[in-house]
């Protein structure tokens, strides 16, 4: 439903003051205006239009309430004094509550006094007006012949005002959002609930809100992007583009014409131009993954974008200021390369203004059950069943790959297993070799089957001698809850 919110622009019963001008012949006021200019413009009438007034008001109000073709409602604000602010916020709140939920609203600025001007503008503003998630506020200028040729190419404005930008507004923002992550620790996109991942989540949370540049650190195959891309959804520039590139993948002449793009003819093949990452992700994040595999002379480049906020493309002669939020991650010790000088130390700093770190699976094996659960339901078999022999086995290896390395384990038993996971549908990475024994040396057991044994004899020996949990831990020397995840491991 369309409604239009506006003061009367009639007048009251008795003299106008002094400093009011009177108005043309031809001008009928900025709500004749704006219902005329729209049905010239081929837009739909509103459905609804709600006329605010003062007591001595009311009678012209009512008039042009009449000339609106039934389409209008008188409201009258019950106060004499259309400067009290509290009296105009109190009418308004009055209105608001009156408004379809889904209504479409259109605020007109140009009636009214001063303050019932800035009670609309703060109401819009601050979302008062927006009681469902399908409504929608405009606040609309009518611009007066008076002051402008006739006719006006644009004699309705649509005003947009950057209240959200004042710094006191960006650090509640920023503030709360922090708060929220800290509170909830979760991560999109991201399985776990171990206590490295819930203190990865916290740091994640009070870091995506602000604009530092943030280096993810962690082994390959930890899931370095995907704390990018939680990064880009937490901060200020979610509705901006994701841009994600691998500096290891690209030569160093090719990758820098990704980077920050080329003119056409810079060089051989280079027959059209090419917009760089940095141009693409402009207003949004742009995430630079195995950022130590990057040659000295891009090293240069790179920081000189990150210091000016310009790019200049290859084989361009103008730069271009771009707005963009870098996240660089990598698996090599970009310190040591400092020491080294196979790294800028300058730009090593600008990149971490920020520094995450993602743990190993081998950190994290609590996490296993439920990142195996979601990687058999992402290929279409949740129901597969996993015996508790390959669980032990599971948490028994040392897991190089990481998740990289967990997820094509699960995706191949999507394929060669039909209702159970046993031991012997384990890739020969998690088993190790099975080599024919002889009958002198009898069966051979892989290592992880030993270790998990040993292991539960252990925990038993432990509970007999105890007699309870906390006495065993004690005895076996780990932590509480470390016990009762390896007895409820063992059933």
């Amino acid at each position: 439903m369309r409604v239009l919110l506006t003061w009367s622009d009639r007048g009251v019963d008795r003299p106008p003051p002094g400093h009011h001008q009177t108005r043309r012949a031809d001008d009928k006021g900025p709500i004749a205006r704006l219902l005329r200019v729209r049905h010239e413009d081929g837009l739909p009438d509103y459905d609804l239009v709600f006329v605010l007034t003062t007591p001595a008001g009311r009678r012209r109000a009512g008039q042009l309430v009449r000339s609106l073709s039934g389409a209008g409602e008188l409201v009258e604000t019950a106060v004499s004094d259309p400067s009290d602010h509290a009296a105009l916020f109190a009418a308004a709140l009055r209105v608001r509550d009156a408004l379809p939920p889904d209504a479409e609203v259109d605020l007109l600025l140009s009636a009214g006094t001063p303050q019932a001007q800035t009670v609309w503008v703060v109401m819009a503003q601050a979302g008062l007006f927006s009681r469902s998630s399908a409504a929608r506020v405009r606040m609309l200028q009518v611009i007066p012949p008076a002051f402008v040729p006739h006719p006006h190419p644009h004699p309705i404005r649509e005003v947009r005002l950057d209240i959200s930008g004042f710094p006191e507004i960006r650090a509640l923002r920023d503030e709360v959002a922090a708060l929220r992550a800290e509170l909830h620790g979760e991560l999109p996109d991201m399985v776990g609930d171990s206590l490295p991942m819930r203190t990865l989540a916290r740091r994640l949370g009070r870091v995506a809100p602000s604009k530092l540049p943030v280096l993810v650190l962690g082994e390959t195959g930890t899931g370095k992007e995907l704390v990018a891309r939680a990064l880009h959804l937490r901060s200020r520039r979610a509705e901006g583009p994701f841009v994600a590139e691998s500096c290891g993948a690209l030569a160093e002449s090719v990758l820098e014409s990704e980077l920050f793009g080329h003119e056409a003819g810079a060089f051989t093949g280079a027959v059209a131009r090419h917009r760089g990452l940095f141009a693409r992700a402009h207003g949004g994040t742009l995430f630079l993954d195995e950022v130590g595999e990057l040659s000295p002379r891009v090293q240069v480049r790179l920081l000189r974008v990150l210091q000016e906020g310009r790019v200049r493309p290859v084989g361009g002669e103008q730069e271009r200021a771009v707005d963009v939020r870098v996240v660089a991650a990598t698996h090599r010790d970009l310190q040591a390369m400092v020491r080294e000088g196979t790294f800028r130390e300058d730009l090593w700093y600008r990149l971490r203004g920020a520094t995450l770190r993602v743990p190993a699976l081998r950190e994290r094996l609590d996490d296993l059950p439920a990142l195996v659960a979601r990687f058999l339901a992402d290929a279409g078999r949740p129901a597969l069943e996993v015996d508790p022999a390959v669980w032990k086995v599971l948490a028994g290896h040392p897991w190089p790959g990481n998740v990289r390395e967990l997820r094509a384990e699960v995706v191949r038993w999507t394929v060669f297993c039909d209702r159970r996971v046993t031991l012997a549908d384990l890739s020969a990475e998690l088993v190790g070799a099975r080599p024919q024994a002889s009958a002198a040396e009898g069966p051979f057991e892989p290592l992880a089957l030993r270790v998990a044994r040993t292991e539960a004899a252990a925990i038993a020996e432990a509970l007999d001698a105890a007699g309870s949990i906390r006495g065993a831990a004690r005895l076996l020397g780990i932590d509480r809850n470390t016990l009762k995840r390896k007895m409820q491991r063992e059933g």
